[in-house]
């Protein structure tokens, strides 16, 4: 079984080195950057930095989707008839919008390392656990853009009329269809542009994750400044990387918001 997932490991690795766009066979620094600290191979700091790319990059869309979800529900408790519900969802809210998002990342990184470990010593393995870097990241952007989102999405949801909700009761569809086929479709119109913006956002905060040893854009143009004594051009390759990740999502959100907007003159 581990031969197995070793194949797997080894051809997905393949696989993104093939497609990597700035040290893969149609890659920027292999073209552009031959014989200057760019190169990639052992010549260069292509390769780590390539890395750091593909590590920001990922870091920022597996983020989305677990912010988007749990602002989704946190959007939900906070127009629940249950005031229990709607007062969890504002002190969720309040915490991870009102606390810095680097102090959200140290409490994330090191308290859950010290509540796995008790929660393992109580059933008697006291070997000594570390949580993986990425992950910690994840979570931690990941709960502050949830809190974000909710709000977006909460605007969204009071923009729809309440008449939507009641003729899809009307026409026989139970709640969840009714979310499904008449409400979600709005509000996703509705909250695309704020969610764009937090998205922005969260592509500069995946910097914050250099801090606990992941190897994203930052810390590896970070090093490379360090050891070559080249921080201009090493910070000025980040800066355009970020810039480069900012236009591509720019242009994706923009393909996103005119086919729903296609979608919404069709019905």
């Amino acid at each position: 079984m581990s031969g197995f997932f070793s194949a797997i490991a080894e051809a997905v690795s393949a696989f993104l080195g093939f497609v990597d766009p700035l040290c893969g066979p149609a890659g920027v620094f292999r073209w552009f950057a031959g014989d200057t600290l760019l190169s990639c191979g052992d010549t260069g700091w292509g390769d780590e930095i390539a890395v750091g790319f593909l590590v920001t990059a990922s870091l920022a869309v597996a983020t989305l989707p677990l912010g988007l979800i749990i602002g989704f529900f946190i959007a939900l408790a906070k127009q629940s008839q249950e005031r229990s519900l709607r007062l969890a969802a504002d002190i969720y809210t309040t915490i991870f919008r009102g606390l810095p998002e680097l102090l959200t990342l140290f409490i994330v990184y090191y308290g859950l390392q010290i509540l796995v470990q008790n929660l393992l010593s109580a059933f008697g393995y006291d070997q000594a656990v570390e949580i993986n870097a990425f992950v910690a990241g994840m979570i931690a952007l990941g709960v502050v853009f949830s809190a974000y989102c909710s709000e977006v999405l909460l605007s969204a949801f009071r923009a729809i009329p309440r008449g939507q909700y009641e003729a899809g009761y009307a026409l026989g569809l139970h709640h969840g269809r009714t979310m499904g086929l008449i409400i979600v479709p709005q509000l996703v119109r509705i909250a695309l542009p704020g969610l764009g913006n937090l998205w922005m956002a969260l592509l500069k905060d995946t910097a914050l994750v250099s801090v606990v040893g992941l190897s994203d854009i930052l810390r590896q143009t970070g090093i490379a400044a360090r050891v070559t004594k080249e921080a201009f051009l090493f910070y000025a390759i980040a800066c355009i990387l970020f810039l480069v990740l900012a236009f591509l999502s720019s242009i994706v959100f923009a393909m996103i918001e005119a086919r729903v907007q296609r979608s919404e003159v069709r019905r």
